[in-house]
């Protein structure tokens, strides 16, 4: 009796792990419509590549766009897609160098894409590649959901990395990392405009954006010299030149917080 109770015990727990995600999906204002993106095709997922790239019964490979794996991404998507019958939405029908389409994936008939569910259930983190206002928020409300529950990584205290602690964040170099802080200075050097979390320029953290990234900044309407003295999250890969870096070249990458906000749990 024992034995089976553990064995049902296995069964339960994912499921109630999905439904509490759908809940808080679907919670959040009209999930579906912003992402509703033409459809570019459909198909049946024969297998599960990696923690972002799936491969139709067809042959085609689709990579997952919006997202970042976590550890817990490819298990997720296994649950999720394997032998779900798609369908394919993207503004741009063009194959990466690899020949994967890049997509948001919707299961059967559903409103919601998987890319929302894994976020919400903190198996995946936003990417900042969706350019699309209004799906991009869409993404972002997912994962901040899972953050304030606490949901997968983020129950771990150590995801968001604190830009004070710049050892912690050369520790994740070549990774794709969310960190926060204030940011003491905005300088600009030749082309590179730095965003310094520190005053030891060599060792502490910094965001780096190019001359070609700022008129993105400024058709979003952001200065990047208001910046100062504020508290902002960055996500990114990690670079570690001459000290923790993360390039900027998207503007979702870039997000204010509140001044009295606790680390971690903007919606």
């Amino acid at each position: 009796m024992i034995g089976r109770q553990r064995n049902l015990s296995g069964h339960v727990t994912p499921r109630l792990h999905l439904i509490v995600a759908f809940l808080l999906v679907a919670g959040h204002c009209a999930f579906a419509a912003p992402c509703q993106f033409e459809a570019i095709g459909e198909g049946r997922v024969a297998a599960i590549i990696d923690p972002r790239s799936v491969r139709l019964a067809d042959g085609r490979e689709v990579r997952l766009a919006g997202i970042e794996p976590t550890a817990a991404t490819k298990q997720a998507l296994v649950s999720l897609l394997a032998g779900r019958d798609v369908t394919l939405r993207s503004p741009d029908d063009m194959p990466d160098r690899y020949g994967r389409q890049g997509a948001l994936l919707f299961i059967g008939g559903s409103d919601t894409s998987v890319q929302a569910m894994l976020l919400a259930q903190g198996d995946a983190m936003v990417s900042a590649e969706i350019v699309d206002r209004d799906c991009a928020a869409v993404l972002m409300a997912s994962e901040a959901a899972a953050r304030r529950q606490k949901m997968g990584s983020w129950a771990d205290s150590s995801a968001i990395k604190n830009a004070e602690s710049p050892d912690d964040i050369l520790a994740e170099i070549g990774r794709f990392t969310v960190v926060e802080g204030k940011v003491l200075s905005v300088r600009q050097a030749g082309a590179m405009t730095y965003l310094n979390f520190g005053r030891n320029w060599t060792r502490s953290f910094a965001a780096t954006i190019s001359r070609r990234t700022l008129p993105a900044f400024e058709s979003a309407g952001i200065a990047l010299k208001s910046l100062e003295n504020k508290r902002i999250r960055i996500r990114g890969w990690v670079e570690g030149n001459t000290g923790p870096r993360i390039d900027i070249r998207l503007v979702g990458q870039v997000e204010l917080l509140g001044a009295n906000e606790p680390i971690g749990v903007r919606p």
